[in-house]
C-alpha cells in the first residue's frame, strides 16, 4: 500500500475530476485492489477486495496530512467503496459530500453520485476520448451526432459544446438520460440534443430516420446481462455503422474490457465495415498507464469512405 500512500503525499491539488492513483493497471505492486479518484471535494477509494480497519486508518492519516497543505482549513471529505463478487459497500469515512454533487472537467459540469452505485456519473477514464470529440466537432461545426449507450450524456455535452448541430443520446436507462438532461441545463445546453430511453437493438428503424451521422460514438459496457455482451453484440452494432454514417464521417469505438485487446474491435470491423478505415487509437490519460495497453480502455477512431 505504500505507493498509494506515497502518491497521496506527493500529490498536488487536482484540476476539476480526475483519477490520480490507478493500482489497477498493474504498475503498483501490492496495490493493484486500489484506485483513488477525486470528485471535488470528495476524494474516493475503491478497493476490490475487504480492508483492514489499520489501513483505512493509515490512509486517513495521509489524506488528512496532504489535504491540510493543500486546502488549509478545508474539511476533509472521502467515501470509501468496496467491491466484492458483485457487491458494493460505500461508507462515508469522513466529511460530508454535496447534495447536489457538481463536478467539472475541461470547462464542463456534470452531476456525481459517489455514494450510491459502483458508476458515480462520470468515467474519467474517458477523459482523452471526451477532448478528441470535442476536438473532431469543433473542427466540423455543425454536424449531427449519434450517441449509443450515452449513459448520462458526457460526450453529448462536449459535443454540443464544441458546435454540434445535434446530438441523439440512447440509453436503455431513463434514470441515466434524465442526469444527462440535467447536465445539459448545467452547461446552458437548453436545446439541440434528443434523449432516447430504448433498446438499441430493437431500435434501428428510428437511429436510421434520425441519420445519417456525421459521427458515431459507441460506449458499450463491456458485460451487462440482459442488455449487452460484448463478445456477441458488438459486431450486430459494427455491422449497421457503413449505413448510418455520413460519406467522410467518423465512428467512436469504445471498449472497457481487459480481457478483449485491440484485434477484437479491429479484426471484426475488417470483416464487418471494411469501407471504414482505422484512423487511430485515442491515448488514455497518463494516470491510467497499465501494465500491458491491450488490458486498458480502447478508443479507436474509423473513418467513412468519402
Amino acid at each position: 500500500m505504500q505507493s498509494l500512500l506515497g502518491t497521496i503525499a506527493a500529490i498536488d491539488l487536482p484540476d476539476g475530476a480526475q483519477r490520480v492513483f490507478h493500482g489497477r493497471g498493474g504498475l503498483h505492486p501490492g496495490c493493484e485492489h486500489l484506485a483513488l479518484d477525486f470528485f471535488p471535494p470528495v476524494w474516493v477509494l475503491t478497493s476490490f477486495q475487504p480492508m483492514a480497519e489499520e489501513e483505512l486508518a493509515a490512509i486517513h492519516t495521509a489524506l488528512s496530512e496532504r489535504w491540510s497543505q493543500l486546502a488549509p482549513g478545508a474539511a476533509l471529505n472521502w467515501v470509501l467503496q468496496c467491491r466484492v463478487d458483485g457487491t458494493a459497500e460505500t461508507r462515508l469515512m469522513a466529511g460530508s459530500v454535496p447534495t447536489p454533487h457538481v463536478v467539472t472537467e475541461e470547462g464542463a459540469r456534470y452531476l456525481v453520485h459517489v455514494l450510491k452505485g459502483q458508476n458515480h456519473g462520470l468515467f474519467l477514464d474517458m477523459a482523452h476520448g471526451r477532448r478528441w470529440v470535442r476536438e473532431h466537432v469543433a473542427a466540423h461545426p455543425g454536424c449531427k451526432v449519434l450517441n449509443l449507450f450515452a449513459y448520462t450524456c458526457a460526450f453529448s455535452v462536449v459535443a454540443r459544446q464544441a458546435g454540434a448541430a445535434h446530438v441523439s443520446n440512447l440509453d436503455m436507462s431513463q434514470g441515466a438520460l434524465a442526469i444527462g438532461q440535467q447536465n445539459h441545463q448545467l452547461n446552458g445546453l437548453a436545446s439541440g440534443a434528443g434523449f432516447w430511453a430504448h433498446d438499441i437493438f430493437t431500435t434501428w428503424g428510428k437511429i436510421s430516420r434520425g441519420g445519417p451521422y456525421d459521427l458515431i460514438i459507441v460506449d458499450p459496457p463491456s458485460y451487462q446481462k440482459g442488455s449487452f455482451v460484448a463478445t456477441k453484440d458488438y459486431a450486430r452494432l459494427m455491422r449497421r455503422l457503413p449505413d448510418l454514417l455520413q460519406p467522410g464521417g467518423h465512428a467512436l469505438l469504445c471498449l472497457n474490457a481487459p480481457e478483449l485487446g485491440m484485434a477484437f474491435l479491429q479484426d471484426q470491423m475488417q470483416a464487418l465495415a471494411p469501407d471504414l478505415a482505422f484512423v487511430q487509437r485515442v491515448a488514455n490519460p497518463p494516470v491510467f498507464a497499465d501494465v500491458s495497453e491491450d488490458r486498458s480502455l480502447k478508443v479507436l477512431v474509423y473513418r467513412a469512405p468519402a
